[in-house]
């Protein structure tokens, strides 16, 4: 007697847990502001940055369910967007205006995208997308942030709950699609192949 094939899980709800984990970026964001308060001189930018990163990193990482390595994600996501927001900050002026803070999450993106695409897991179809899309998912953070009428002044580390979801959403469908299959649960190992004998 045969037993049934497992039933594979649906294809969106990587996706959705993935995008669940926006809740990171607000509890990050609180974590980088009680460390520096407003983000209003390089060392407050590098500082904060930094913090945020971590916890955006430690939620991303759990939101992946084993795919990204932990060991490896979050040190990139602080590092990057450490460095990131004290760029963006510092050309902008730690103005807060909606195309200042557009430009913002553009240079933080163009920082931490590269620095996230290298801790990417082996088998990652072309990660180098991977850095290229994060300047404008960023940008858009910020974009979503502001027109939902967050006191943006305030001078955050991260965008808030609105751009949260919205670059947890986009993000997620291009990771599902960079990130190397996993094999189905229960499936044998790939046998050894054996050379034939002449």
């Amino acid at each position: 007697m045969t037993r049934p094939e497992p039933t594979p899980a649906p294809r969106y709800r990587p996706w959705l847990i993935w995008t669940a984990g926006f809740l990171a970026f607000p509890l990050a964001g609180l974590a980088g502001t009680a460390v520096v308060g407003r983000v209003d001189s390089p060392v407050a930018a590098l500082v904060g940055g930094a913090v945020a990163g971590l916890g955006i990193g430690l939620g991303q990482t759990l939101a992946s369910r084993g795919r990204l390595d932990i060991r490896r994600w979050v040190p990139a996501t602080g590092i990057g967007m450490g460095l990131g927001l004290l760029l963006g900050a510092v050309v902008v002026g730690y103005r807060t205006s909606l195309s200042d803070l557009a430009l913002l999450g553009a240079l933080t993106g163009a920082v931490l995208g590269p620095a996230q695409s290298l801790a990417l897991p082996r088998g990652t179809r072309s990660r180098w997308v991977w850095a290229a899309a994060l300047p404008a998912l960023w940008a858009l953070g910020w974009t979503t942030t502001t027109l939902g009428g967050i006191s943006v002044d305030e001078q955050f580390t991260v965008f808030g709950a609105y751009g949260a979801i919205t670059f947890s959403a986009l993000s997620g469908l291009l990771l599902l699609r960079l990130l190397p299959e996993r094999p189905a649960a229960g499936s044998p190992p790939a046998a050894a192949t054996v050379p034939a004998r002449a």
